[in-house]
């Protein structure tokens, strides 16, 4: 069975990847599994710099085979913040709930047609050699007017998607799964992946 490091400490991120790979024949670990790692500065302009360098870090460092993923929203009447601040929207301290705070009182008064909004995705793949690739998935959606649901994590109860009327708070995972810009990476990466271990 092939072995992945995922570069993360999220654990519903973490959940998430587990849950997608389940039926590849793939063992995912991350960063949780580790005692001692390097600290990773997010300091790139984009989720793809981001991405890039969580794994080609972690490769170089472990000399396993790693994937690297960055995300976040970009919200259009915002100018496409938070973009890749998404996690630390609300300053140092931030939680998911003080980021959405944050947001809800940035779009208030804004109607719903003005709040669209996406979800991006980067996924990178890097081995203790190179950084293989990095690939994207994007989800789009609308920014709803309150919390609305408990599943997911970041501002999941806020991503509201209008073919469903609910947000990604509301959906259960397995609806999430079929469409999130995490899962349409991933996607992707796996292609990536597949190519990789063919040619090694």
């Amino acid at each position: 069975m092939q072995e992945l490091l995922i570069a993360t400490k999220n654990k519903g991120k973490v959940r998430e990847i587990e849950d997608l790979l389940r039926p590849c024949d793939i063992k995912v670990v991350s960063l949780l599994d580790f005692e001692k790692m390097p600290e990773i500065i997010e300091d790139g302009k984009t989720f793809r710099a981001n991405a890039a360098k969580k794994a080609v870090m972690i490769a170089r460092h472990t000399g396993r085979l790693v994937m690297g993923e960055d995300s976040g929203l970009e919200v259009d009447f915002l100018g496409g913040k938070p973009g890749v601040y998404s996690a630390r929207y609300s300053g140092e301290n931030a939680t998911d709930e003080l980021n959405n705070a944050k947001l809800l009182k940035e779009l208030s008064g804004v109607p719903l047609e003005k709040r669209t909004a996406r979800y991006r995705s980067a996924i990178a793949l890097a081995d203790k050699d190179m950084l293989v690739d990095v690939v994207e998935g994007s989800c789009e959606g609308v920014i709803a007017t309150e919390i609305r649901g408990t599943n997911g994590f970041g501002y999941d109860p806020l991503f509201l998607i209008p073919s469903h009327q609910k947000t990604f708070g509301e959906l259960p995972l397995s609806i999430k799964q079929t469409m999130s810009h995490r899962a349409n990476a991933l996607r992707e990466f796996l292609k990536l992946l597949e190519k990789y271990l063919l040619l090694k």
